[in-house]
């Protein structure tokens, strides 16, 4: 348990506040629905790209990202550079001009505008079930690291963390959610680099971390580079530590789980869409690349780092604010650098796989690098910014909730026509729902030693027939909202049964798979995930072209401003080149092409 000074906690202190402060300062201006769910579509392009990436800046991105790191090595940098970048330019040049152009006001909205009702109240539901499942993963990782790090008992941590998102999305909706992920996104960059820098000059820099890497790669078998290249190893899944060859990779994760969470998740499209004019929008996620493809060496590098970081190495003085790692009998294997054993909540003892090696904690990876690296006040801000990233990713997913539920379930099925007035109160209510909801999925996510493996596991099922469903929709005339909502069923139905009858290497039958019999196994989740994703977009893709086919297609004249071929070419309403959706394509694309080549 840490011991924190005044210091520290004067520094959280001032950042609930501020968040607090914000919600309360932006309560007289939600006067409407519309002021509620989007912000009333006034906010400027900057405002909407910060949030757009600190939206998805949560706590399952920073320690999850971290604990990849620590699992998979700098291979973890394809979440960024493949499985982000091109999607999040696809989406601003591409998908916006229909979403924003639609006025619709949600994603699923978008479905009903487009195929029909029952397309909209099936993508309504599943996005709703995601949203709580994601919003419980940043719960739980901040209840773990409220545990400890300060001693709060872990179900106390859960309930505190959940308050007060609660109270500042209930005071201002989301423009109260975008004004506080601004700031959330500051926190994270200087509470992060910091620890990047001293943990890299513990080590001697990135030769250091390499050469150390290199003896845990072959000491797992793998070639000695396999944990600082990623591409030059994935010719074969067993020869990298993800498990998965480039085609899995580039397919399952460039292509389908990135796309489809993009350009379809509506927890960040929600963003775009309260921009202030159409190019506003279009350049939302293409502002938010930027920083997106650096962000790999703030979240991914101090996971590899607390690989190899000796217990006894550190820049802090011996004092009361020291941390203690969990107790380890003589009997027990030491953990890996920094990163302790996953243990039985009952024996307390370190849990092992189904071929008896020791299952470590990924996801203590980054919490561990902070209390061992950085003193008294430094310390209070990067407890800040894992905070920080816990509040927008968790309130990224309750404002996309409230949404969905009132405008896409509650509107359309419960009360039809009613005043205004009435759903600004209901989003209030499901804001409380949800954050309920997403308190029972916390305890779900703590069977993963991993979360961005559940995370996007949970993608897999939900965004990945759902990109298939919107790839057909945008830009095929001829797909009908009969095969939609077929496609979407079977695509749903097909990540299920590709899971239920694989396993990944070392793991029990039960969440992670196999309940419906091991007909293969994977080398890892991840390559399990992957490979799931692409059963489920394959699946969707051809039952809607054959549905579709047999079934009433709409008359083109209805399709106007919804599908590609069918709609005018939005016009840029600025001067300068650079700000240019185009323009700032084109730049990111080569930002991501060049660290690709340099960390090949």
């Amino acid at each position: 348990m840490t011991t924190l000074h005044g210091i520290d906690y004067a520094v959280m202190l001032l950042y609930f506040g501020f968040v607090l402060g914000i919600g309360v300062m932006l309560r007289r201006y939600v006067r409407t629905s519309e002021d509620f769910f989007l912000s009333g579509r006034s906010i400027p392009a900057w405002v909407t790209g910060l949030a757009f990436i600190s939206a998805n800046l949560g706590a399952q991105e920073v320690i999850g990202m971290g604990a990849s790191g620590a699992k998979y090595g700098i291979a973890t940098s394809h979440f960024y550079w493949i499985g982000a970048i091109p999607a999040m330019v696809f989406v601003g040049l591409f998908m916006m001009p229909f979403y924003y152009g639609s006025r619709a006001r949600s994603v699923p909205e978008y479905l009903k505008l487009r195929f029909d009702e029952k397309t909209r109240g099936l993508n309504a539901i599943a996005f709703a079930v995601m949203t709580v499942f994601s919003s419980g993963i940043s719960l739980y990782a901040m209840g773990k690291l409220l545990n400890l790090l300060l001693g709060w008992s872990f179900d106390l941590s859960i309930l505190v963390a959940a308050g007060i998102v609660l109270a500042y999305i209930f005071l201002g909706g989301l423009t109260s959610a975008i004004y506080n992920e601004v700031l959330q996104f500051f926190l994270i960059v200087f509470g992060f680099a910091p620890l990047v820098f001293l943990g890299l000059r513990d080590v001697g820099g990135w030769a250091g971390l390499a050469e150390r890497l290199a003896g845990v790669a072959t000491a797992n078998g793998y070639a000695p580079g396999a944990y600082t290249h990623s591409w030059r190893f994935m010719g074969s899944a067993a020869a990298n530590p993800v498990g998965v060859e480039w085609f899995g990779l580039v397919m399952g994760l460039g292509f389908v789980l990135s796309f489809g969470y993009w350009c379809t998740d509506f927890l960040v499209v929600q963003r775009a869409m309260a921009a202030n004019s159409m190019t506003a929008a279009r350049r939302t996620p293409l502002i938010a690349a930027v920083p997106k493809m650096l962000f790999p060496f703030l979240v991914i590098v101090p996971g590899m780092l607390a690989l190899v970081v000796s217990s006894t190495s550190s820049v802090r003085q011996p004092g009361p604010a020291a941390v203690t790692a969990p107790t380890t009998s003589p009997a027990t294997p030491p953990a890996s650098g920094l990163v302790p054993p996953k243990r039985d909540a009952r024996s307390g003892e370190p849990l092992r796989d189904a071929r008896g090696r020791v299952v470590l904690d990924y996801d203590l990876a980054t919490p561990m690098m902070l209390v061992h690296f950085f003193p008294a006040g430094l310390l209070g801000l990067g407890l800040t910014a894992l905070l920080a990233s816990f509040m927008s990713g968790m309130a990224g997913n309750v404002t996309a909730f409230n949404t969905v539920w009132t405008y896409d379930l509650y509107q359309s099925y419960v009360r039809p026509g009613a005043p205004d007035a009435h759903y600004l109160a209901m989003g209030r209510f499901a804001t409380v729902f949800g954050v309920a909801i997403s308190v029972a999925a916390a305890y779900v996510a703590a069977s993963f030693n991993n979360i961005m493996d559940f995370l996007q596991l949970v993608f897999a099922f939900v965004n990945a027939p759902l990109f298939a469903t919107f790839a057909l929709g945008m830009f095929w005339k001829r797909a009908t909202g009969h095969g939609a909502f077929t496609g979407l069923l079977a695509g749903t139905l097909a990540a299920a049964i590709h899971h239920g009858l694989s396993l990944p290497a070392g793991a029990a039958v039960g969440v992670k798979g196999g309940y419906l019999g091991i007909a293969t196994t994977y080398p890892s989740e991840l390559a399990q995930t992957f490979w799931t994703a692409i059963a489920a977009w394959l699946t969707c893709f051809g039952v809607t072209i054959a549905v579709s086919l047999a079934t009433r297609p709409r008359p083109p004249e209805e399709l106007r401003g919804l599908v590609y071929g069918l709609t005018a070419k939005p016009t840029d309403d600025v001067s300068r080149w650079y700000e240019r959706p185009a323009a700032l394509a084109l730049l990111v694309l080569a930002g991501a092409v060049v660290l690709n080549v340099i960390f090949f």
